[in-house]
C-alpha cells in the first residue's frame, strides 16, 4: 500500500510541475543596482546596492529608512565593480558576524567582516570591519562577487578569472591564483580566517584556499538546502552560458574554462586531457535563447510551490526570463518579463525572489498553476480556501467530482473520501493542524485536478 500511494503521489507531482506558470508579483521598490538578496534566519531580508548600500526590507514589504550598513565610500562602483556580496554568519543570532563582498577605490576584491550594531539589531557597525582578504584585480570586470556559507559551515567564495576577455592570464587554470576559483575558508579559526584541513590543495601544490577552479565569472552560486549541492552559474565568453553541479563534499574540481566554454572546446592552449574538467549539467547558447550574462539561483525548496520542488532557477541579464532546470537536467523558460534580473534571494521559509537590477524592484516569484495538463481547474472548484473545519467541493459543467484525496507535503495520505452529489459535497478538515496541503479531486470522464489547499 505505501508503494502504492507513493506512486500516486509521485504522479501527481509530476503532473504539477509539468503544468506550472511562474509569475512574478512585486514585493518592493525603491531599490538602486541591486546586487544580492539575503536573509539573517529571521523573517527580514537584506538588499545589497552595487554602490555600497544594505538595506532591511521587511516581511509587509517596507524598507527601512536607514540603511543596514553604507561603505560607500570604501567601494569603486560601475560596471562589473561595486558592493556585491553578502552572507550572515550561520551563527549570526549569538554572534551578530557578517561578511561581505566588494571591489575597493582601487579596484581590488575585499572579503570583510562585519558585526550588528548591539543596540539596534537593524543597523551594523560600521567600525567593525576586519578585512579578511584582499585580492588584486588587473582587470575591471569578472569580480565574481558572490559569497555563501556551506552545510559545512565554511565561507565560499566565488572568483572570477581577473577579468578583460578570454581569460589572458590562464588564471582559471592556475592553481597558484585565487582567480578564477571558488574558495573556501573557515572564518572561525586564525587571527583572520583559516584552511580547512580537506581543503584541495591544503600543505601541497596551489593556494590553499581553492576548493574549486576552472570558472570565468561566476556570477551567483548556491547550496541545495535539501542535500548539500552546490550549483554554479558560470558567465560564458561568446555564445554558451552554463550551469555547473555537484556534491558539496567534491572537492578541487576543474570546471574547464579557459579550455572549454560550456561543453565546447575554446582555447587548448596548455589545456591537458579532456577528462580532467568537469562539464556542466546544462548550458544555453546566446543565438537560441537571446541571452548574453547568466545569474544564478537556487532549488526551489519553499513549501508554498509544491509544483517548483526540486527546480532550479536562474535567469540572464538580456532575455529576462526565468529558467528551470529538472532533474534530468532539462532547461524550460517562462515568457519573458520585463526589464533585466541581476540577482535572486531565498527567505528564512526557502521561498524565492529575482531583483530588477534597472528598476529596483523586488519580486517574488509565485507559481500560478497547481492543475493537471488533462483538465482545468475550473472544472471543480473548492471553497473556502483557507478553510477551517469545512471545504466544499463543487463540481462544474465539464464533470462530476467522485472522489477527493487530501496529501501532506510529504506525500501521506491523510484522508480519503468518494462524493456522491453530482453538484456539491463537503469534506470535514477539521483534523488536520494547520498548513499546505494537496487535494486531489477525480472525476467522471477522466477528469483529476490538483489544488493547493491552505488550512489555518
Amino acid at each position: 500500500m505505501k508503494k502504492r500511494l507513493l506512486s500516486v503521489f509521485t504522479l501527481l507531482f509530476s503532473f504539477v510541475c509539468f503544468g506550472q506558470t511562474i509569475d512574478l508579483e512585486l514585493f518592493a521598490d525603491g531599490f538602486t543596482a541591486p546586487t544580492e538578496i539575503a536573509h539573517a534566519g529571521d523573517d527580514r531580508l537584506f538588499v545589497v546596492e552595487q554602490g555600497g548600500l544594505i538595506k532591511v526590507l521587511n516581511s509587509d514589504g517596507t524598507t527601512n529608512a536607514t540603511p543596514f550598513l553604507d561603505i560607500s565610500n570604501k567601494v569603486s562602483t560601475g560596471g562589473e565593480r561595486g558592493l556585491l556580496g553578502l552572507a550572515f554568519h550561520p551563527d549570526y543570532s549569538t554572534n551578530g558576524a557578517f561578511y561581505v563582498n566588494y571591489t575597493n577605490t582601487s579596484g581590488n576584491t575585499v572579503i570583510a567582516q562585519y558585526t550588528v550594531s548591539g543596540e539596534d539589531e537593524n543597523v551594523a557597525d560600521s567600525n567593525s570591519e576586519l578585512i579578511l582578504m584582499t585580492v588584486d584585480q588587473p582587470f575591471g570586470n569578472h569580480n565574481g562577487g558572490c559569497i555563501r556559507f556551506g552545510p559545512d559551515g565554511y565561507l565560499y567564495i566565488s572568483m572570477g578569472d581577473g577579468g578583460s576577455a578570454g581569460d589572458p592570464n590562464g588564471n582559471g587554470q592556475n592553481i597558484n591564483t585565487l582567480l578564477g576559483a571558488m574558495l573556501r575558508i573557515d572564518v572561525n579559526v586564525g587571527a583572520l580566517y583559516g584552511i580547512p584541513a580537506d581543503n584541495p590543495f591544503a600543505g601541497t601544490d596551489g593556494a590553499d584556499e581553492i576548493w574549486a577552479y576552472g570558472l570565468r565569472n561566476a556570477w551567483k552560486f548556491s547550496f541545495d538546502s535539501s542535500n548539500g549541492d552546490l550549483w554554479i552559474a558560470d558567465v560564458g565568453q561568446n555564445e554558451i552560458e552554463e550551469i555547473n553541479k555537484m556534491p558539496g563534499n567534491a572537492a578541487g574540481i576543474n570546471y574547464g574554462w579557459r579550455c572549454f566554454e560550456g561543453t565546447q572546446e575554446y582555447n587548448s592552449d596548455g589545456c591537458s586531457l579532456v577528462d580532467m574538467y568537469t562539464p556542466p549539467v546544462a548550458e544555453y547558447t546566446h543565438s537560441a535563447t537571446n541571452g548574453c550574462s547568466i545569474t544564478g539561483g537556487y532549488v526551489y525548496r519553499g513549501s508554498t510551490y509544491p509544483g517548483l520542488q526540486g527546480m532550479y532557477l536562474f535567469t540572464d541579464f538580456c532575455h529576462n526570463k526565468i529558467g528551470m532546470v529538472d532533474s534530468e537536467y532539462n532547461i524550460t523558460y517562462t515568457d519573458a518579463f520585463s526589464g533585466n534580473f541581476t540577482t535572486f534571494g531565498q527567505d528564512i521559509n526557502g521561498e524565492l525572489y529575482v531583483a530588477g537590477g534597472n528598476s529596483g524592484e523586488i519580486f517574488s516569484i509565485v507559481d500560478t498553476e497547481l492543475s493537471t495538463t488533462t483538465v482545468n481547474t475550473t472544472a471543480f472548484k473548492v471553497y473556502p480556501n483557507p478553510a477551517n473545519n469545512i471545504i466544499t467541493i463543487q463540481s462544474g459543467n465539464a464533470a462530476n467530482a467522485t472522489h477527493a484525496e487530501i496529501y501532506d507535503m510529504g506525500g501521506k495520505l491523510l484522508i480519503s473520501q468518494n462524493l456522491t452529489d453530482s453538484q456539491s459535497n463537503t469534506l470535514n478538515i477539521a483534523a488536520l493542524p494547520s498548513g499546505l496541503y494537496i487535494l486531489n479531486i477525480t472525476g467522471s470522464n477522466g477528469y483529476n485536478s490538483n489544488h493547493k489547499l491552505s488550512v489555518e
